[in-house]
């Protein structure tokens, strides 16, 4: 027990000594404003506001409006601009929510006017939040993603972390709690990159509330742990409350009543400090249902009148809906059935407004919007790249030719007056070794344009195949003239490269074009391919069985991936094994895919041999879409290739 005490006493002492740091830094601050002019003290009054936002948050919103007031005397449109957005923040931490809105627009209104994107981008998220503490998710998450968009163009690291974890906190309100926990965990990767240890406070808190809707609640509780002690350690008293919200929900979940009740009232306490309606209507009500369960029903009765009190304030429409249900519930108990009925009518209207199918494919429209334009950008810069790298090559070339024959001609001129003398002969020889070099430099002109064209045909081809049928090229113009095979050899070899390139690409654009890819489109991509393969094989013989429906279907990317497996593993029998049969059978079992590649060739061992690029490339591909493969195979008996997918996990793309 003493131990207990001694460990409570240095929390007590830490949280004291960090608020006392705090409010020393505080001071510092307010002394550095007294002698600076109005532009430096507007910051001064910002960052001393900053600092109360995890203190006192009425003091923060003090401090703020003198640093708005002392920007509209200065007429300085970038100061303007922080105190209006840091206004807007402060109302929105109050639960003054119109307000909130109103002081963003001031301040988009500006960024607009001087074209600040980094400020667009921040009062843009701020639009975003206060939506989404409003319940209208559709505004909130449009918002996000445009916010997203603005911060990944100005490459604000920072930025991006704050957008993916609001549009987590979206999803996760959506009942999207898979895609909650994915923007969340991206969320987390760039702030630990940054070392920002209030953001990886904030996003653990997330999680751990994201955890909880899963019904992984021991996983919330470590992750609510990591995020207390980070607000602790930054001195951040009143951000505690959002952890112990979620250890109590947790608490809650596991049956643990008394522990879960103490966490509410803990969190409650915090929040009311402060005064912080939205998170005081989310507690109460949790804590309302918490006596509801334990049949204390006037407990519960009079906490859930406090909770909808502060829903019906910030115009919670998520919060008066749960909210009205459990009073409706707590008055039939009580028998009071007109209050009961009441709000039973209260619940049926404010569900209904909350979110329904036609909003739910509004939002996904929004993503899918949102990852569209994202993909066009990408391809944009990558055509751009190649665009850049076709001139560049044009022009290096093209003044290697200019230099050449500069160089040439400078040496001819040198060679004939230094020879004048010589007799008419040596006069002819000359003139024939000028006719060879010019005759040398119409070649390379020809061999240039070549280069090019071929460039221009493949320049949308990946980057890899593009410097390989370069560098060969360019290769070629070290081969004498005097050695034509070589050069035939070599142009067939890169035809023969290309034309693979080619394959692979339609087979790309084959899956890109379709939203699904079924077991009849598989089943006629990999006939093609033997059909093609029966062309260069002509003693292999091909076996294709199915015994799947053919309508069933994968998503494009693990339609490709499966295809790409196949056509990997088909290459390898008729490269390597000398087979003579080769049989591919799919089945369905239970709703997993299986298909089988086998051949009767030589084999090999597993034991004595290493995995190549082939190999690895098709368990990655498998593993990228939660599939698995097996590869079986022994010396002189042949190898089979089995390849596994569920396609109840085939249903989205990346």
């Amino acid at each position: 027990m003493s131990s207990v005490k001694g460990l409570s006493f240095s929390i007590a002492f830490l949280l004291s000594t960090l608020i006392y740091s705090q409010n020393k830094k505080i001071d510092s601050l307010r002394t550095l404003s007294e002698n600076q002019d109005n532009k430096n003290k507007i910051i001064t009054y910002l960052d001393i506001a900053t600092i109360y936002t995890g203190i006192n948050l009425d003091s923060s919103k003090i401090y703020t409006k003198k640093a708005y007031e002392l920007s509209k005397a200065e007429k300085n449109d970038s100061l303007s601009i922080k105190s209006l957005a840091s206004l807007g923040f402060r109302h929105f931490e109050s639960g003054n929510y119109e307000n909130a809105i109103n002081f963003f627009n001031e301040a988009l209104k500006i960024s607009e006017k001087i074209k600040d994107s980094t400020s667009i981008a921040d009062i843009t998220n701020g639009f975003a939040i206060v939506y989404s503490k409003k319940g209208d998710l559709k505004k909130s998450i449009e918002y996000n993603f445009k916010t997203l968009n603005i911060y990944e163009q100005i490459n604000d690291s920072l930025g991006i972390g704050n957008s993916l974890m609001n549009i987590g906190w979206d999803y996760r309100k959506l009942k999207e709690f898979d895609k909650s926990l994915v923007y969340n965990l991206k969320s987390l990767k760039v702030y630990e990159d940054l070392d920002n240890t209030l953001r990886v406070a904030m996003v653990n808190n997330n999680i751990a509330g994201t955890q909880n809707e899963l019904g992984n609640y021991e996983k919330a509780i470590d992750y609510s742990k990591k995020s207390k002690e980070y607000f602790t350690k930054l001195g951040y008293k009143r951000f505690t409350a959002y952890p112990i919200s979620v250890m109590a929900v947790a608490f809650d979940s596991l049956q643990k009543p008394i522990i879960a009740q103490k966490n509410y009232k803990e969190a409650i306490e915090l929040h009311t400090q402060n005064r912080e309606p939205f998170e005081l209507a989310f507690l109460n009500y949790s804590l309302a249902n918490l006596y509801y369960k334990q049949k204390k029903y006037n407990e519960a009765q009079s906490t859930a009148e406090k909770a909808i009190a502060f829903a019906e304030e910030v115009e919670s429409k998520e919060y008066i809906a749960d909210i009205s249900k459990l009073l409706s519930k707590i008055y039939e108990k009580q028998r009071n059935y007109i209050l009961s009925n009441k709000y039973l009518k209260q619940y049926v209207i404010f569900n209904d407004s909350i979110i329904n199918n036609e909003k739910l494919k509004s939002i996904a429209e929004i993503e899918t919007k949102y990852e569209t334009e994202k993909k066009e950008k990408e391809i944009a810069v990558q055509k751009e790249q190649l665009l850049e790298q076709e001139l560049s090559l044009k022009n290096r070339n093209l003044y290697a030719i200019i230099i050449t024959a500069i160089l040439l001609i400078l040496g001819i001129i040198f060679y004939a007056v230094y020879k004048r003398n010589q007799l008419r002969r040596d006069q002819l020889k000359k003139e024939i070794d000028l006719k060879d070099a010019l005759a040398t430099i119409t070649t390379q002109n020809r061999l240039q344009e070549q280069r090019l064209r071929i460039s221009r045909d493949l320049h949308d081809n990946i980057g890899s195949q593009l410097t390989f049928i370069i560098s060969s090229i360019d290769n070629l113009k070290y081969v004498s003239k005097n050695t034509s095979d070589k050069l035939k050899e070599k142009l067939t070899e890169i035809s023969s490269f290309t034309g693979d390139t080619i394959h692979q690409l339609r087979d790309t654009i084959w899956a890109m074009n379709k939203n699904k890819i079924t077991i009849e489109d598989l089943n006629v991509r990999v006939l093609s391919f033997t059909q093609k393969a029966k062309t260069a094989f002509l003693d292999v013989q091909f076996k294709i069985m199915s015994n799947v429906v053919s309508s069933k279907d994968f998503s494009s990317l693990a339609g490709i991936n499966i295809f790409r497996v196949i056509q990997e593993a088909i290459n390898n029998s008729l490269k390597y094994a000398d087979a003579e049969i080769i049989t591919i059978n799919f089945e369905d079992e239970n709703g997993v895919f299986k298909a089988q590649i086998q051949d009767d060739g030589k084999g090999f061992s597993l034991d004595n041999i290493t995995l190549g690029n082939g190999l690895s490339n098709m368990e990655k591909r498998m593993s990228e879409i939660g599939g698995s493969i097996k590869i079986n195979s022994s010396l002189n008996e042949g190898t089979k290739v089995e390849i596994e997918m569920p396609f109840k996990n085939t249903t989205n793309d990346v």
